[in-house]
């Protein structure tokens, strides 16, 4: 069967008409004859969204019961059994009611398109979940249901539905999205003019990329080379060298001129890596072109002109950037140039823009990198080849005659093995030496510089062609293999890095100590300061001595931007050496603010922790706690009154009254300065060894009689905790178990032993937890379900997981078998006491 297609109507806040335009489309397929039906829309009392929905067939919805509501939902089998070729399906991020096939619909429309079945949806910019973020921060609310990007992007076809926010905002007021009493306050809030034109130029750039991407495939599957200029690509040409910078922010000004423009800086470097620019140049130009809002991108091939071209058009690229030639004038007399060859080659659909530069006619001055270092030990066995093997090889051929053919063949191998040692230059002396002996010594006439022989001179300038070839070969093929090893290494460094920095493992000392030991510095410091006129400060620092107090004090210095650098001293790096070295200060950069955003966040959740308790401590304070003061005021004011005399039965019923609200403000009270404990992290426990049997009944004073069945073994092995503590939490555990237990079921304490940890298992019959609440309950002032104003504020389990992890065990909620909810503390394990005689257990009813 075929799969379905999806299409999507895109909006950038509710109200901009996407229902309205899903219903349109379906008259308009019905009136051709297309069987479309309506799977779930919501018109929200929306008279002409309503009026839409009149002539088409709608499948009956599910009906669902949750938490004492009747809620509906798409009934996804009756959609399949109908089989229909155009479904309706509304708000596609919907999350479902608990209870549904899916938890998410467009998981439910998933199913109908891979039965085959067409689909039609709407979705809002907010709802996508690559954009939570971005939404929060300008509205000020976190969307609570998303949909996955991916599933929107495989869309078959996207259509955004428009409208300005003024157009909005006026269709709100006039009543046509919400009711009348909502109107003022959503248009102070969320549907600011603001909030909406950012909203809209989201949804706007969102489809613009897809709309791209959709080009891009199109051209690729078409094979177009020919670029079209939907919108303006300005491609930067850089060498390396200073000017790049003016390069990129004269593109800068050309893609501001046009709608949409884009830059994107390009640096090619040669396949054979001989030539390379300078990496602290380019690191400088990278963060330019990125802080400008373009892109960096790093190509490699041999014909600069053709590899330029080539990457333009395949960005569909409509301008090139290039800087006018730093060559001297008698240097055109090998070439046109990079900048005429691609001005040439570009066709009538690619500008070139030449742009003119204080470094133009200066010459190149482009660092050369000479390969791997062959060491000096090396070279040094090489030079002693290269001289002395010859001499030493004519004394032994002056001995033994092999004739003139053996004697180049040896002086052959040996030029080899100084090529072998020491590269290219040993192994030309080799050559230039081992020639001259051959010539004196073995050739005729011999001892004279003449060769008398035409074949001979052949031997011998064969003997030096061969010679040089050899050794350059010889010489590129040590160096490409030593170069080898050493991007080998660089690329290990790089990859463990990335790793340790993405899994977040890294922090900005062990960064900047992996940087020390990697490049053997003495030191190694990251710099930052506010603005170019204010003093560096050091964020951070390893290794002996104090950090320079700028970068230009240090022996290497790599700047990060205008306010960042990384300055090591203790010896001065190689220009290879400093590729590695920018990326290590990338990754400095990003773990410091990585660091910056994790302290802003925790500062910003313990304030928000801490407005939390504050309000849910108003509350409890305003209700929970008043109840039993009015309760021991209104017993106290009526024992003291003169007019009427209370019975010795009345008085104790008051009395007690007094007693039980006295209790349970000393209950609430404790709590709450246990949670303040808790928050201020002032619990220290005193753990020892104790045995469970010993703490666990003294929990159980403060409920009622028969409500709990004990079953502690006196065999089980004695627990590392702080008695106090313990007796603290299972008491709160034992009591919420308790509230929450039917009538006449008891609730069962039970422990036993697992490994090094014993686990006390809290069991009740109550109405148990769904699993998405189970940590909730945790957490301080939260009641679950309807459980009465007067149950407390809502400590009880967040004390006494506080209390237990504090001693290093576990507080965790399971579903009881049959029904209900099972506490289990798990508890450190001590030493097992010396087995009984006669083996026994403890039960007992309290």
């Amino acid at each position: 069967m075929a799969r379905g297609k999806l299409r999507i109507y895109l909006g950038a806040a509710p109200g901009v008409g996407k229902t309205y335009a899903m219903l349109s489309e379906a008259h308009r397929r019905l009136e051709r004859g297309t069987d479309c039906v309506v799977a779930f829309v919501e018109h929200h009392d929306r008279p002409r969204t309503e009026v839409m929905l009149h002539g088409l067939e709608q499948v009956p919805r599910r009906r669902l019961e949750y938490r004492g509501g009747t809620f509906t939902e798409m009934d996804v089998d009756a959609v399949l059994a109908r089989h229909p070729q155009v479904a309706l399906v509304d708000e596609l991020a919907h999350t479902n009611v608990p209870g549904s096939r899916n938890a998410k619909r467009w998981q439910d429309v998933a199913e109908l398109l891979a039965a085959g079945i067409d689909v039609v949806s709407t979705v809002n910019i907010q709802h996508l979940e690559s954009l939570g973020d971005v939404v929060e921060s300008i509205t000020g609310v976190r969307q609570q249901e998303t949909v996955p990007d991916e599933v929107v992007r495989r869309a078959d076809q996207i259509e955004l539905v428009d409208m300005s926010p003024q157009a909005l905002r006026r269709r709100m007021a006039h009543g046509n999205v919400y009711q009348p009493d909502k109107v003022d306050a959503a248009l102070s809030n969320y549907f600011r003019p603001g909030n909406l034109t950012a909203l809209r130029e989201l949804a706007l750039l969102w489809v613009a990329d897809r709309v791209d991407e959709y080009l891009k495939q199109y051209r690729s599957e078409h094979r177009v080379s020919k670029i079209w200029g939907s919108r303006e690509r300005i491609v930067v040409g850089l060498t390396g060298g200073p000017e790049g910078r003016t390069l990129i922010r004269r593109a800068a000004r050309l893609a501001e001129k046009g709608a949409g423009g884009e830059v994107l800086a390009v640096y090619i470097a040669r396949s054979d890596g001989l030539t390379a620019a300078s990496p602290k140049e380019l690191a400088v130009q990278r963060t330019l072109v990125e802080d400008l809002g373009g892109t960096f991108h790093h190509v490699v091939g041999d014909d600069i002109p053709a590899a330029l071209l080539d990457f333009a058009r395949g960005v569909n690229a409509t301008q090139i950037v290039l800087g006018s030639s730093r060559r001297k004038a008698w240097q055109y007399v090998f070439g046109p140039g990079v900048g005429a060859t691609v001005a040439r080659d570009s066709g009538p659909d690619l500008d070139v823009h030449i742009v003119t530069h204080g470094e133009a006619g200066k010459g190149r001055g482009l660092p050369v990198a000479r390969g791997a270092r062959l060491g000096r030990a090396r070279i040094i066995w090489g030079w002693a080849v290269g001289l002395a093997g010859p001499a030493i090889l004519a004394v032994v051929l002056n001995a033994v005659d092999l004739g003139l053919a053996n004697n180049v063949l040896l002086f052959l191998a040996l030029t080899v093995a100084a090529a072998l040692l020491g590269g290219l230059f040993p192994a030309l002396a080799a050559a230039a030496f081992g020639s001259f002996l051959l010539n004196y010594f073995f050739t005729p006439p011999l001892h004279r510089l003449t060769i008398s022989d035409t074949r001979n001179i052949v031997a011998l300038v064969i003997f030096v062609a061969v010679a040089v070839s050899v050794a350059s070969v010889v010489d590129l093929a040590a160096r490409r293999t030593h170069q080898a090893a050493r991007l080998r290494a660089e690329s290990e460094i790089l990859s463990f890095l990335a790793g340790n920095v993405l899994r977040g493992e890294t922090s900005l000392e062990a960064l900047l100590e992996r940087v020390r030991e990697t490049f053997g510095m003495e030191s190694a410091a990251l710099l930052e300061r506010e603005s170019d006129v204010d003093p560096w400060t050091c964020v951070g620092r390893v290794g002996v001595g104090e950090p320079p107090a700028r970068p230009e004090d240090a022996d290497v210095d790599m700047p990060v931007g205008d306010h960042l650098a990384l300055a090591l001293t203790g010896r001065v790096l190689p220009a290879e050496d400093r590729r590695v070295l920018a990326a290590f200060a990338a990754q400095a950069v990003v773990v410091l603010d990585r660091r910056r955003l994790q302290q802003e966040a925790e500062q910003a959740r313990a304030l928000a922790e801490g407005n939390r308790i504050r309000t849910a401590l108003l509350a409890a304070v305003s209700h929970d706690l008043r109840t039993p003061l009015a309760g021991i005021k209104a017993s106290v004011s009526s024992l003291r009154s003169d007019d009427v005399a209370w019975s010795e039965e009345d008085r104790a019923e008051l009395l007690e009254g007094i007693e039980a609200g006295a209790d349970r403000l000393d209950h609430l009270v404790g709590n709450l300065l246990d949670m303040s404990r808790l928050q201020t992290g002032t619990v220290t426990p005193i753990v020892r060894e104790t045995d469970l049997d010993e703490v666990v009944p003294m929990a159980l004073g403060g409920v009622p009689e028969d409500s709990v069945t004990l079953d502690v073994p006196e065999t089980l092995p004695m627990v590392r905790v702080d008695a106090g503590l313990l007796e603290r939490a299972v008491a709160n555990v034992v009591e919420n178990a308790v509230k929450y237990s039917p009538d006449g079921t008891p609730v069962l304490v039970s422990a036993s032993a697992l490994a090094d940890r014993v686990e006390v298992r809290v069991v009740d019959r109550g109405p148990g937890v769904p699993d998405d609440e189970k940590e909730r309950i945790f957490e301080p002032f939260q009641r679950f379900g309807d459980a009465p104003r007067g149950a407390g504020v809502g400590l009880g389990l967040a004390v006494a997981r506080g209390f237990t992890e504090a001693m290093g065990g576990t507080l965790n909620a399971e579903d009881t078998p049959g029904g209900g909810l099972t506490m289990v503390l798990t508890l450190r394990a001590g030493a097992r006491p010396e087995s009984l005689s006669v083996p026994s257990e403890r039960q007992a009813s309290w």
